[in-house]
């Protein structure tokens, strides 16, 4: 069966890229992102999907994802303007085999490359969803440290991150995660999980919480500004090789208050900007799920003007008491 019920969901900006629907916004989409079902088994509480979640049964993060029958999805992709396709699959029954069927079709109709945002029990099921036509499975962590995971997820930290290193070493270059910045982790807890996942090799999609309502989490602030263009710096960095864990110093609380090298010389690491870009698969942008339009966005889903490189830049330098 091709999605739940022949029906796909389809975010609001990939609706208006495949010509599904008219929609006025300054940034679209590069990637085509569908949902596979609605309504999560499973009771992540920053999640409008999850299981307890009040949020409508269409939303996840700030996003909005109509249904449409899924041959209008698959016909419309295959001369739509996009870098690849990603699939969004909350957990329920049958959800592996829906997904695969529907990796399948795709693959039949653009040669956009494909990847799925799922929960796997085993290095089978990755396999599988590979030899389907994705070109990447992404196994969220979602929380940086046992200790928040088991907060806002539950379920088995260790068994996870080893399930996430064992596809890593097996599938490289095929393997990814989410993390949020914000649950309740410090930013030395976050940024010793991606220096864990750029020794893996794992792609990070990077979010900025957002309290949803109807959520468990509702009544939580989202990150600072500041705390999250500290770590897009200093993640940045890590990616590129230019800087380890261990040259970082935190304070007491976890704060970054050295990037262990001179102002000048961070500034000029980070003064094109590429930092504060939206991370995650290659052509991956994201826009409008962690930000409101009109605000300064945590992710810039767009190569960022002269003057927003340098006010993130600003604030990173702030921080660095090198």
């Amino acid at each position: 069966m091709r999605g739940e019920n022949g029906r796909v969901g389809v975010s609001l900006g990939t609706a208006a890229v495949l010509g599904l629907r008219h929609l006025r916004t300054e940034t679209l989409p590069t990637t085509a992102y569908l949902l596979v079902g609605n309504r999560c088994i499973m009771n992540c509480a920053f999640c409008a999907q999850a299981r307890e979640s009040t949020a409508r049964a269409d939303a996840l993060s700030r996003v909005i994802w109509p249904s449409y029958p899924t041959h209008e999805v698959l016909t419309a992709l295959a001369n739509a303007p996009v870098k690849r396709v990603c699939l969004q699959v909350p957990v329920k029954r049958g959800y592996l085999e829906r997904t695969i069927v529907l990796v399948q079709s795709i693959r039949e109709s653009t040669l956009a490359p494909i990847c799925t945002a799922i929960h796997v029990h085993d290095l089978e099921e990755v396999q599988a969803l590979l030899d389907a036509g994705a070109e990447r499975v992404t196994l969220a962590l979602d929380a940086a440290c046992r200790r928040v995971y088991h907060i806002v997820r539950g379920g088995n930290w260790s068994k996870q991150l080893a399930l996430l290193k064992s596809a890593a070493k097996n599938f490289p270059g095929h393997i990814g995660t989410h993390l949020i910045v914000g649950l309740g982790e410090t930013e030395a807890e976050m940024l010793a999980r991606l220096q864990e996942m750029v020794d893996w090799g794992v792609t990070v999609g990077l979010f900025a919480f957002t309290p949803l309502v109807g959520t468990a989490m509702a009544g939580r602030e989202p990150p600072s500004l500041a705390s999250y263009r500290r770590i897009q710096a200093a993640y940045h960095l890590l990616q590129r090789g230019l800087r380890r864990l261990e040259d970082y110093r935190f304070s007491a609380d976890g704060r970054v208050v050295s990037f262990g090298v001179d102002s000048d010389t961070l500034q000029n690491w980070l003064a094109d900007g590429l930092a504060f870009q939206t991370i995650g698969c290659p052509g991956c942008n994201r826009p409008y799920y962690n930000e409101r339009p009109g605000h300064i966005p945590y992710n810039y889903p767009r190569p960022l003007r002269a003057d927003e490189a340098k006010e993130a830049v600003e604030i990173v330098a702030a921080s660095n008491n090198q």
